[in-house]
């Protein structure tokens, strides 16, 4: 047997509703009655307010409530409760949407969850992230925000708020230039979580090869494919072409609430990746022998390597800081090999392809903040301006065929 139904906090739409003040010692109190017409239960709300003024203000709140359909004091938790799911329209469930659920039951909840829709602001979701910016990272705040951009997407259809103040809260770098930036790179640059050479490369994959061989195995793919993790995980005998030197990125495995989940890469493309020299002997013993559908890179004991597997195997944070390299995530092995391509010279068009962004603007922060290659530019130029000044000046058809003009000629 189900529950009995609670009455609504405000008018359903369409009834009519009896309002009355009376005057009190403490204040006026404003009194609103309906019949709610699912239970035929009469419904009183009353509140005591300070004047006649405040007691119209209640009543045209309950009105508009009954209007849109939504109690217009409703906190951000109960309306998130309310909508259900709603907000989730659209995002794959398997991955997005379960980590913008994390966000808001994690950190938005707790943070905001007791204030009212409508009295959410711009300034106070700025003031809660700048507390999430002392102990979170930037894809944790991210993805946070966006969830509750989405909640309160469903706020605005349902006229409890005009406008969603939470639009482009998370990309609070104001001033930023959408064209190259010349400064030295911050620490939320890529390049700043980018391993610096290729010895320390190998000698990472080899500390992380004392857990197991694939925990090496995984360091070099990453790095030298410019793949995520779940990349790697995805990757098939098939995927590696030695005719074109390439390999495709097609797929990406990782963990969710509902176990493994294998589906297309983040941006929904196949990726090519150029094999790198030091990645091919890797890539040989580990294609060797193998079928098309068989896995590149299995676990030390046959599953799929995550990243979470990594940093238990690995004790990642601990060989990471007595090598050096305090600031490095499994994440930063894919940028490391997107900087190195991006500081060979590889154009940018070319590189954003190989790392599958949909933005250049995302490609751009790879490149070298110094200007060498602003001069290198500058050299090739100034070669062609020098290859034409001394080429041989060919005579105009004007004049052609006559002497040179004597002083005479020349009014001398």
């Amino acid at each position: 047997m189900s529950a009995p139904k609670t009455p609504s906090a405000f008018p359903p739409i369409g009834v009519k509703v009896s309002t009355d003040i009376e005057q009190r010692a403490s204040g006026i109190r404003a009194r609103a009655r309906w019949t709610d017409p699912a239970t035929k239960k009469r419904i009183t709300r009353a509140l005591v307010v300070p004047d006649e003024e405040a007691a119209e203000a209640f009543f045209d709140q309950l009105q508009r409530s009954a209007k849109v359909g939504v109690d217009l004091t409703i906190t951000l938790t109960d309306y998130i409760e309310q909508i259900g799911d709603r907000w989730k329209r659209g995002l794959d469930p398997t991955s997005t949407a379960t980590g913008y659920w994390a966000g808001l039951r994690l950190r938005v909840i707790p943070a905001m969850g007791h204030v009212p829709v409508a009295g959410i602001s711009t300034g106070m979701i700025d003031r809660t992230i700048d507390d999430w910016e002392l102990k979170l990272s930037p894809s944790l705040i991210k993805s946070s925000v966006a969830a509750l951009v989405r909640v309160l997407d469903e706020a605005v259809r349902d006229e409890l708020i005009e406008k969603n103040p939470a639009r482009n809260r998370s990309r609070r770098s104001y001033g930023k230039s959408s064209v190259f930036d010349f400064s030295s790179p911050s620490d939320t640059s890529p390049r700043a979580h980018a391993i610096k050479d290729l010895e320390t490369l190998t000698n990472l994959a080899a500390a992380c090869g004392q857990a197991g061989q694939p925990y090496s195995d995984y360091v070099m793919l990453c790095a030298l494919l410019s793949a995520r993790s779940s990349e790697v995980a995805g990757l098939w005998a098939e995927d590696v072409d030695w005719d074109a030197n390439i390999v495709t990125i097609r797929k990406q495995t990782f963990p969710s609430s509902s176990g493994l989940v294998t589906k297309q890469t983040k941006g929904r493309e196949e990726r090519p990746v150029p094999i790198l020299r030091p990645l091919v002997p890797v890539l040989e013993r580990l294609t060797a022998g193998k079928d098309p559908t068989d896995r590149v890179l299995i676990g030390v004991r046959g599953g799929v390597i995550t990243t979470a597997n990594v940093s238990r195997a690995t004790k990642w944070d601990e060989l990471v800081t007595e090598m050096g390299l305090p600031q490095l995530s499994r994440h930063g092995l894919r940028h490391t090999g997107a900087t190195w391509m991006a500081d060979a010279g590889i154009p940018l068009h070319v590189l954003q392809k190989i790392l599958g962004h949909k933005s250049i603007e995302t490609t751009k922060g790879y490149l070298h903040p110094d200007l060498g290659h602003i001069a290198k530019a500058g050299e090739l130029a100034n070669r062609f301006l020098d290859a034409q000044t001394e080429a041989p000046q060919r005579p105009s058809g004007k004049g052609r065929g006559r002497s040179k003009p004597g002083p005479e000629e020349r009014g001398l």
